[in-house]
């Protein structure tokens, strides 16, 4: 014997169905936002790392380069060009990361946005078919754009380590050929 659904279990199932799908998108929203919030603290957490250990490594190099300029004239611009390297390094650095918070920030509120969007889009759905179309889509489009963020990312820390690390390669490879030189 076959129970056939009467339009009220039809209707029970619909709006257990919604119910499920906004419990599931309040989830995915409250989880992109701690992700998010976790992102940006982070990010903000190292940002502050990195600029106090500038400010020492600034302040023990500039130590050093006044006690080798007072021993030896002749190093002076030498020192002077490493001292403005790592400071165009430090420079490079703190950019790199207002760029990466920026971006973060950004990725961060398009998120929330397109989940509030899902939301409300899901919330006026006339079927569970097209609920779990648009809940299919949603993911997909959460999944992507998620994926695009990370590759991004990855290439804005790549270009960075390249752009901090230029000046203090040039001086090591000026500091190597100075010592070929002298050993001559």
């Amino acid at each position: 014997m076959t129970r056939q659904s009467t339009p009220r279990t039809e209707a029970a199932r619909a709006s257990s169905a919604v119910n499920d799908t906004a419990t599931v998108a309040n989830t995915a929203a409250d989880t992109s936002n701690a992700l998010a919030e976790r992102t940006v603290a982070g990010v903000q957490d190292a940002s502050a790392q990195v600029a106090s250990m500038t400010l020492e490594a600034q302040k023990t190099l500039g130590a050093s380069i006044e006690d080798v300029s007072e021993r030896m004239q002749g190093l002076s611009s030498f020192g002077q060009q490493n001292f403005d390297a790592f400071s165009k390094a430090s420079e490079i650095s703190a950019k790199a990361l207002e760029n990466f918070s920026s971006e973060v920030a950004a990725y961060t509120q398009k998120a929330q946005e397109d989940s509030i969007a899902a939301v409300q889009d899901l919330s006026s759905v006339k079927s569970v078919a097209e609920l779990v179309e648009k809940q299919m889509s949603f993911a997909q489009h959460a999944f992507d754009g998620w994926m695009q963020q990370a590759t991004a990312i990855g290439e804005m820390y790549t270009n960075a380590a390249k752009e901090v690390s230029a000046p203090i390669e040039a001086r090591v490879a000026a500091m190597t050929e100075d010592m070929k030189i002298t050993a001559r």
